[in-house]
């Protein structure tokens, strides 16, 4: 695909990793089946195409060639955030956003940007969801996927040549930035386990909830204290 693309178009500037599947279960009911089809369009099909993609790109820069190109992955809400349903989706969602930060570091001397968008958009993939099946028109235009091509459009063009590593959640008019993970509050523990609980008590009274769907720890799940 990526040898097509240059040899149609005589090079290769933009590459944006879109595709993706649902295969929603809880845990206990999901199967290998809908992990590994999950796991595979998403993770797999982010990494082949950036890979010759990357090595394209490297090839230009060592034979002395600039480039000024850009990667943009699909990460998601349920990637970074958590959302139940989703195990398959998630873990591959938060694999994307992590594959991103990596990637960034390591194409960033080739001339080569990498960021992702974590959308939440009205679309075939997500109208029977909840939260998405009951929308009237209405929302259905305030969530479109047309807000989603517009920070797409941005991250490819020359103005964004400046920015790379970053996951960008996008839903409708809203583009919000979400940071990564953090160390937060912390402590020392002793010398045996017994000493660990003492430790994590005090740090979890400290520790924000994780966030929930919408990126606020508010309403997320995660105890401020075990006690």
């Amino acid at each position: 695909m990526i040898d097509q693309a240059v040899d149609t178009f005589g090079g290769l500037d933009i590459l944006i990793n879109n595709a993706g599947i649902l295969r929603d279960r809880m845990i206990f009911s999901m199967s290998e089946s809908d992990w590994d089809g999950v796991i595979g369009v998403h993770l797999k099909g982010t990494y082949a195409p950036t890979h010759h993609a990357a090595n394209y790109w490297r090839e230009r820069a060592k034979s002395g060639e600039d480039n000024d190109a850009r990667v943009i992955n699909t990460s998601s809400p349920s990637g970074i955030y958590g959302n139940i349903g989703q195990a398959n989706y998630g873990a591959a969602k938060a694999g994307i956003a992590a594959f991103t930060v990596i990637t960034a570091m390591e194409l960033a001397k080739y001339g080569v940007t990498c960021n992702a968008l974590a959308p939440a958009a009205y679309t075939r993939m997500t109208a029977d969801l909840p939260g998405f099946s009951q929308m009237d028109e209405e929302a259905q235009e305030k969530l479109g996927p047309r807000w989603i091509a517009n920070v797409a459009t941005w991250l490819a063009s020359p103005e964004a040549a400046g920015v790379t590593g970053r996951i960008f959640d996008v839903a409708g008019q809203r583009v919000g930035i979400a940071e990564g993970w953090v160390l937060g509050p912390h402590g020392q523990q002793g010398e045996d386990a017994e000493s660990v609980g003492a430790v994590v008590n005090e740090i979890m009274g400290q520790a924000r909830l994780n966030s929930n769907m919408f990126g606020k720890p508010e309403g997320g799940v995660g105890r401020p204290n075990h006690g």
